[in-house]
């Protein structure tokens, strides 16, 4: 019983490895870099971190990249999501984020670092790099975007994408009351701006020695305090 217990899990930890690494497989791909720099709430992401900049440039040094980037251009569907991804309040996380003082130190610090600069110009060095874009106009995927040009389905598609669905609702986000107070939230939310939000949401600092309030001289109380009361006197005998 015991054997099968642990058989099972060990399956299950398998297929959960195995998962993750066909997602960070995926998250490396051309087509996903290329959602991610098309997505407006997330292609920011790249000027934030000096390792994501590093990455990024390696994206766009690999043409393949590029020759994603036309092909979702082809598509009217990017449109519309882009459009739809600058009304949404995340768009407005993903710039405001510049504001907080921790990514111009994450800068700060990546100027004065030379692996840094090792990086970028292992990058701009590398004879691969261009070997691939010196083959790039011959590979199956340059080919088949020229393909695509002559196909009439690409431009039937952009004459019927101003009354598709995905269209329709884009338009129609603008009237929507939900739109402009999910603004007004993400505007109030402090994780909007990062670290700079935090610290201007967080509490003030109590005093290290509290000074004594000022009493208030119309108090009556304090005027009743200061008359003397007469003490009992014995009676006489």
């Amino acid at each position: 019983m015991k054997r099968a217990t642990l058989l099972l899990a060990a399956l299950a930890l398998s297929q959960a490895a195995l998962a993750l690494s066909q997602a960070a497989l995926a998250a490396d791909t051309p087509e996903a870099a290329a959602d991610k720099m098309l997505d407006p709430a997330r292609n920011a992401s790249a000027f934030k971190d000096p390792k994501a900049f590093t990455e990024w440039t390696a994206n766009m040094m690999n043409p393949a990249t590029s020759m994603a980037l036309m092909q979702k251009g082809m598509d009217p569907n990017t449109l519309t999501r882009m459009a739809a991804g600058m009304m949404n309040p995340a768009a407005l996380q993903n710039y405001m984020q510049f504001s907080d003082p921790a990514v111009a130190m994450k800068w700060l610090a990546a100027g004065m670092n030379p692996n840094f600069y090792t990086a970028l110009l292992q990058q701009g060095i590398n004879p691969a790099n261009y070997l691939n874009w010196m083959a790039a106009p011959m590979s199956p995927q340059a080919m088949n975007m020229g393909m695509q040009m002559l196909n009439p389905a690409l431009y039937g598609n952009w004459m019927t994408a101003p009354v598709s669905p995905q269209a329709m609702n884009t338009m129609m986000a603008p009237i929507n009351p939900n739109l402009y107070m999910n603004w007004l939230g993400a505007g109030m939310n402090p994780a909007t701006y990062g670290g700079l939000g935090q610290m201007l949401a967080a509490p003030a600092q109590a005093a290290a020695t509290a000074t004594p309030a000022a009493g208030n001289p119309f108090d009556p109380a304090a005027l009743l305090k200061m008359l003397p009361i007469p003490g009992a006197q014995p009676l006489a005998k």
